[in-house]
């Protein structure tokens, strides 16, 4: 059996003048083998208790390799995957990437990601020559909630001691979530929403410019996403069984109840009897970049998630992301499998 390598040659030092993210994100092009065709330079994160590899930085990786493609003037503007197949994180991602429009003002590229020779991820993006819209443009754009900038941590934040701990599965994000509490417990799911704060960690280079941004905000966009069905739902999400939360090792115990407190839903006690999650993966991920070049990823951005849907196992959550100055710098949409544990039926 072959030695199992997550990346095709051996990666480099970090780079102590990047930010952490892009060092994550970066990719090596192996046009010694054919045109426009990349790998991850660095193994990808597998987050605890995941099918596969994070989503997001498939995502940014995708994106990463179709902006390479382009005309230095032109901006992504429109993004549209699908996960095919759970990634693993100790085989390398090969990621091709075809020219299939080549216009004035808009430009396309697909990608696919594969791994041992089949696709796992396929994605369709839009570019669009800067400028190209004219002198006179239509224009309006939904406002952050004004209530949003009273919940915007500090610059000098730090997560809680607990998620820096070396098994918390954080540790080593190369981005900042901030929880806002929420603030419409008794509304119908449909009408909540889950505020969080997010940013990358350290400076992103100039070096990097925009385009390492736009990788940062498309990679930190997959976050909490999906996850959002079963926050306003109130089910249970957690992988240990609800009636095994009493036999649980204290300070297995004690971590939950600080995750879920940090988040703001309340204690464990108050899930009992409530759904539990039994599959919960992504399907589909779209991305309307509205303000490319104000996009600052290392800088604090407001994310509001709501769902106008969820059925027959599956959800859909909408996500706006600002700045913190107000700008509404992208739209996204996400649809996944969401599927509730099922009663086991007696046999006869």
């Amino acid at each position: 059996m072959g030695e199992h390598r997550p990346t095709l040659v051996r990666p480099p030092p970090v780079d102590k003048s990047k930010a952490p993210i892009e060092n994550a994100l970066e990719l090596t092009d192996l046009s010694i083998i054919g045109p426009d065709i990349f790998t991850n330079t660095r193994e990808l994160w597998h987050p605890p208790g995941a099918r596969g590899i994070y989503g997001g930085a498939v995502i940014a990786q995708t994106l990463a390799a179709a902006q390479r493609t382009v005309p230095n003037d032109f901006v992504v503007h429109s993004y549209h995957c699908f996960f095919v197949l759970a990634g693993d994180s100790s085989v390398p991602i090969l990621y091709h990437v075809e020219r299939v429009r080549e216009g004035r003002s808009f430009c396309t590229r697909t990608v696919q990601a594969r791994q041992r020779g089949h696709a796992i991820f396929t994605v369709t993006c839009s570019f669009v020559r800067e400028g190209s819209g004219g002198a006179v443009a239509v224009s309006h754009a939904a406002p952050m909630p004004p209530a949003a900038l009273a919940q915007a941590p500090p610059d000098d934040y730090q997560e809680p001691e607990f998620l820096r701990e070396p098994d918390s599965g954080k540790r080593d994000d190369p981005f900042q979530s901030f929880r806002c509490k929420p603030h419409d417990a008794d509304k119908p799911a449909d009408q909540k929403r889950v505020w969080q704060w997010v940013r990358a960690r350290g400076k992103i280079s100039a070096e990097g410019g925009h385009r390492a941004h736009l990788n940062a905000l498309a990679y930190i966009s997959d976050s909490y996403f999906i996850g959002t069905i079963p926050r306003i739902h109130k089910l249970w999400r957690y992988p240990v069984k609800l009636e095994d939360l009493d036999q649980l090792e204290p300070d297995v115990r004690e971590h939950l109840e600080k995750l879920n407190d940090w988040e703001g839903y309340g204690k464990l006690e108050d899930y009992k009897g409530r759904p539990e999650v039994g599959m919960m993966v992504s399907l589909d991920h779209s991305i309307y970049f509205h303000n490319p070049k104000k996009v600052r990823a290392d800088e604090w951005m407001f994310t509001e998630m709501e769902s106008p849907w969820a059925g027959d196992g599956r959800g859909v959550v909408m996500q706006r992301v600002y700045s913190k100055d107000g700008t509404l710098l992208a739209t996204a949409f996400q649809e996944g499998v969401v599927r509730l544990k099922q009663e086991k039926k007696a046999k006869l």
